[in-house]
């Protein structure tokens, strides 16, 4: 059924103005000036890096176009402060006319100073964004208690928010069937990568972060970067971690798939429903740090179970086995930036929540608040340098060293959901946009 964004999208500006008046209020401004950023210049050379908006300008305006700047004073209906460059060697973006449009009072300016001109207002006032210095005199950069209030209340998204991050899991898991084709049918992981970016028909630079598009003992490598071009002579796995985005918003959706029947391809039906079921702990009020470790629970179950390890779950999780095989985090809040900010704060003051002892790379700490989106992703490796540092510590004689061989040409398994935290029971995100594309 087709969701109508721009009721939502009110209500979610409605949102966003409350919790801005309140940081204001309790960090003394006034009000507050949020810069989309401009793309960056390369050294020695009048091209520029692909532009990436500021992700606090993305919280108010869903397109988001260079040296725009949104204007903010408590009591106050917003301003679009929207650039319009007069120029001959790129297009200039068009005049914005869609829904959205009616809930703020937009100026066009031709250039950044006659933006700064059109942002000058008495009081004390914050920006937000990459610190450009011709802006200093209007105000305070990023002011830090102000911006902790703001990242804190990030992590619970409203119901727009929900629905675009929806939007862009459908578009995602559309083009993980392409990738899944295209590499059953033969191609190289970088004609797998090309498909994925067809399906979802965008350039590469404006997918929400680096696909990871891996064969075989490329797997093994976390956030492996490389794309061959030759096809590979035997095809014994597929890793592709890749998302899709949608007015701003992220999807981050992981799949893995065996080259034909076997023990990784049972390995990978495992691996499957154990990530279902800690995805089915995703609930309000849970400390992100218990799911962690009961996905490791779990996971030292299924080690067991393979004949990977010679030990209990608790015993495998106890004596740091779980961590050889599945070294990173459970997963991560997920919105407007991939790795969505706020993760590890204990509060809208300051602080940090730790990390269980022996996990430094888990990236959320926090009780879920209702309504975030969470990353899922349990994860099963076979790492050189893990397995090496593992045998050579007392570890050695828990590891089944002959069934590792067999699999460790299929480099690893990973399997990343987008599930919501709702108080009537978790939303898989991932699961419902596979469903609809199937």
């Amino acid at each position: 059924m087709a969701v109508h964004l721009e009721p939502l999208f009110e209500q979610h500006l409605d949102e966003i103005k409350r919790r801005v008046t309140a940081a204001l209020e309790a960090s003394g401004f006034d009000g507050v000036l949020v810069l989309a950023g401009l793309p960056p210049a390369q050294p020695a050379d009048d091209q520029h890096y692909p532009y990436k908006p500021n992700p606090q300008f993305k919280l108010w305006i869903p397109d988001p176009q260079p040296g725009c700047v949104v204007s903010f004073r408590a009591g106050s209906r917003p301003r679009l402060i929207f650039h319009r460059p007069v120029d001959f060697w790129y297009q200039p973006p068009g005049i914005p006319a869609d829904g959205w449009c009616r809930s703020f009072d937009i100026e066009v300016v031709e250039d950044t100073s006659a933006a700064r001109r059109a942002a000058t207002a008495t009081g004390r006032w914050a920006l937000l964004g990459e610190r450009d210095a011709a802006w200093d005199a209007l105000g305070t950069w990023n002011p830090p208690a102000l911006l902790a209030r703001l990242d804190y209340a990030r992590a619970a998204k409203t119901p727009y928010e929900v629905e675009c991050i929806a939007q862009a899991s459908r578009l995602g898991a559309r083009a993980h069937r392409a990738a899944e084709r295209a590499f059953r049918e033969g191609a190289s992981e970088y004609e797998v990568h090309l498909a994925y970016c067809g399906a979802v028909a965008v350039r590469e630079e404006e997918l929400p972060y680096n696909s990871i598009v891996a064969f075989n003992e490329h797997a093994a490598v976390l956030h492996y970067q490389r794309l061959d071009r030759s096809r590979p002579a035997t095809r014994r796995s597929f890793l592709i971690d890749a998302g899709a985005p949608f007015r701003g918003y992220a999807s981050d959706i992981t799949r893995t798939y065996a080259g034909g029947p076997g023990a990784f391809a049972d390995l990978v039906s495992a691996l499957d429903g154990l990530q279902q079921r800690v995805a089915a702990g995703v609930r309000p009020g849970r400390d992100f740090r218990d799911v962690h470790l009961d996905a490791h629970l779990e996971l030292g179950a299924l080690l067991a179970d393979a004949g990977l390890v010679r030990s209990t779950a608790d015993q495998a999780v106890a004596r740091g086995l779980t961590r050889v095989f599945f070294p990173h985090g459970i997963g991560h809040l997920l919105g407007l930036q991939v790795h969505d900010v706020g993760g590890l704060m204990a509060g809208p003051g300051a602080g940090e929540r730790p990390r269980p002892a022996g996990h430094p790379w888990l990236r959320l700490t926090r009780d879920l608040p209702p309504g975030c989106v969470v990353t899922i992703e349990p994860g099963l490796y076979f790492i050189e340098s893990l397995l090496a540092e593992a045998a050579g510590d007392g570890r050695r004689r828990l590891i089944d060293w002959d069934a590792v061989e067999q699999l460790r040409g299929c480099g690893g398994i990973r399997i990343e959901d987008d599930v919501v935290a709702l108080p009537e029971g978790p939303r898989n995100l991932t699961r419902e946009a596979f469903a609809a594309v199937s």
